[in-house]
């Protein structure tokens, strides 16, 4: 009862009264939160442009999500060996995943395919390895930028780190993963 009458004063006083009111209504109503409401995203598949610096979430040929993404400092052009700061061209698969890391998680792509074996061969160089979609640094906390200003990995795909925890939540292991140019 003491509540009740609270509440009504507060009803018709100033706006930020008001508001304040508003809001104690709706949790003392006990209406679900949005992240109760909403259902978890699951993808089929990974779709990385490079050109626009974008990963998409894919379940059946539609779009879930879309974040920014920082790539290797020499993003133009296929990774093909071993310490170019290049990020692979091609399909591939997630084959793994940690938290021991520098940065928020990781996600592991399954580079080098048989294709990039072959072209390294031919090369005559090593094709190199480790890359991975990943968050930023830990001390970024749960930060996600609206863009990145610039490449900066050493091969891998970067994301927020809010966007790694909906990814890393998404995609399970054995997901194809498209990277384009």
């Amino acid at each position: 009862m003491l509540f009740a009458t609270r509440l009504r004063r507060l009803a018709f006083g100033p706006l930020w009264r008001r508001t304040i009111a508003g809001l104690m209504l709706l949790m003392a109503a006990g209406l679900p939160s949005r992240a109760q409401t909403m259902p978890p995203l699951k993808a089929d598949r990974v779709l990385v442009v490079k050109s626009e610096r974008v990963l998409q979430l894919i379940v059946e040929d539609q779009v879930l999500k879309t974040y920014p993404v920082a790539l290797g400092r020499h993003p133009d052009g296929a990774k093909y060996r071993r310490g170019d700061e290049r990020t692979p061209e091609g399909t591939y698969v997630i084959d793994g995943r940690s938290t021991r890391t520098p940065f928020r998680r990781k996600l592991h792509i399954s580079y080098p395919n048989d294709h990039d074996r072959v072209r390294a061969q031919q090369a005559h160089v090593q094709p190199g390895g480790g890359i991975y979609i990943h968050g930023m640094p830990a001390r970024f906390g749960r930060t996600d930028p609206v863009r990145f200003l610039r490449d900066w990995t050493n091969g891998c795909i970067a994301v927020g780190n809010k966007a790694i925890e909906e990814i890393w939540d998404a995609v399970p292991d054995g997901t194809p993963i498209e990277i384009r140019p």
